[in-house]
């Protein structure tokens, strides 16, 4: 389910990229909080604290902004491509028993039959769940899976109270035959052929060929 932490939040006058730096440097994250008709509430929070709050996503955070109490659902996290810290999030507000739709990473578990690969199509599905019990994610055994086998995401497992949002058509998990290194790479070569693209000569396929000439040269010259 999802993560649920108290949080103090300050309220932050200063906006622009200027301020986010100066703030990022005070070990703290910047953050906007709206929704439900109220005016964007812009804050900051404590970094450790948020990081530890937003490791997985749909946090449901507790913020107490100077005296006030604020359920707030964490709807964009926006990361350092490089460093990963939190450069800053937008929160929205939320209520105790109400739902929201959201995206749940999809976990594989169990191995499939052997010599079958398994591919993920769909790895997030689209929800509704309660604010309180939105799962962290949906679980999906392909434990003894034949090849052949599909997963649809109306087949998938949803906890009490979750309802699903995407296309119960859509394909969440396909088992296929395995393909032998021979037939990669057979078709690898069929595509080259019908693509026009000629396979340069090896160096052993060379010498083979240079030998071979040779041994016709030698023989031609014994005749002569």
């Amino acid at each position: 389910m999802a993560d649920q932490l108290k949080l103090p939040a300050e309220k932050r006058t200063e906006f622009g990229k200027g301020a986010a730096r100066r703030i990022r440097r005070a070990d703290k994250v910047p953050a906007v909080l709206y929704g439900h008709g109220t005016p964007p509430l812009h804050l900051s929070l404590p970094g450790h604290e948020a990081m530890l709050a937003l490791r997985h996503s749909n946090a449901v955070l507790t913020l107490d902004v100077e005296g006030e109490t604020h359920m707030a659902l964490a709807k964009d996290v926006q990361r350092d491509p490089i460093k990963r810290f939190i450069e800053h999030v937008d929160l929205v507000v939320v209520r105790a028993g109400e739902k929201v739709t959201v995206e749940v990473g999809v976990h594989l578990e169990g191995e499939a039959a052997p010599e079958t690969l398994v591919t993920t199509d769909h790895s997030v599905l689209e929800v509704e769940a309660p604010i309180t019990s939105i799962p962290e994610w949906l679980m999906v055994s392909v434990e003894g899976l034949e090849a052949g086998t599909q997963v649809l995401a109306g087949e998938v497992e949803l906890p009490e109270g979750v309802t699903l949002v995407t296309d119960p058509e859509a394909l969440v998990v396909n088992v296929s035959q395995q393909l032998s290194a021979e037939a990669v790479e057979a078709e690898l070569a069929e595509a080259e052929a019908e693509a026009g693209i000629e396979q340069e000569e090896s160096d052993d396929e060379a010498a083979e060929g240079g030998s071979g000439e040779t041994e016709g040269e030698d023989a031609e010259a014994k005749d002569e």
